[in-house]
């Protein structure tokens, strides 16, 4: 079976979590990603050029702050994440984890809009921290007792300049980003 779609907009399916494994075989291939959230499957065509461009800067600045500040990171990627209890799986657009087994830190580049509730998601998998770069702008986002709240510092980097990393994402070109980013970090 091999979907295709020229939609940016997710497709929404009613289902249960078994109904959902069942067919996640059939479904979960290459070009297309799957998200589930309580009885809603979300299937979406893999982002385009602009996504994974902004994607991979996103995920180089961390690695070269961390890298740079001597902070242990494990880069996980686009790893699914799951959970049966909570009825959900996630994929997130880079994730890593700070000194413990699971994901500390999701980070997502938003091109569309709609589909499931990616903060309830990710509650459920109780990651940490969660990150959102939508038009330039880099929403961050605590896990507490009463769901995600607002932050304007990361919790695992702290030492992390925002603005720097805002400015230094939107550069064209690649390594002129990075480099400009060690620099002003080394300076």
């Amino acid at each position: 079976m091999v979907i295709t779609t020229s939609q940016t907009k997710p497709i929404l399916l009613q289902m249960s979590w078994s109904q959902f494994k069942s067919i996640e075989p059939i479904l979960d291939q290459p070009g297309v990603r799957l998200s589930f959230l309580q009885d809603v499957l979300e299937i979406l065509p893999m982002p385009g050029r602009e996504h994974e461009r902004l994607k991979s800067r996103i995920g180089a600045l961390i690695e070269l702050f961390c890298l740079l500040k001597n902070i242990e990171i494990e880069p996980v990627g686009a790893m699914t994440l799951e959970s049966e209890v909570g009825l959900v799986r996630r994929q997130a657009d880079e994730a890593y984890e700070f000194g413990r087994e699971r994901a500390s830190l999701a980070v997502e580049v938003v091109i569309t809009s709609g589909g499931i509730d990616k903060l309830e998601a990710y509650r459920r998998l109780e990651i940490p921290e969660v990150w959102f770069w939508e038009d330039g702008e880099l929403l961050m986002f605590q896990l507490t007792d009463v769901g995600y709240e607002p932050i304007t510092q990361s919790l695992n980097l702290p030492q992390l300049d925002i603005e720097l990393f805002k400015r230094c994402a939107q550069i064209p070109r690649h390594n002129q980003a990075l480099r400009e980013f060690q620099q002003r970090l080394e300076a």
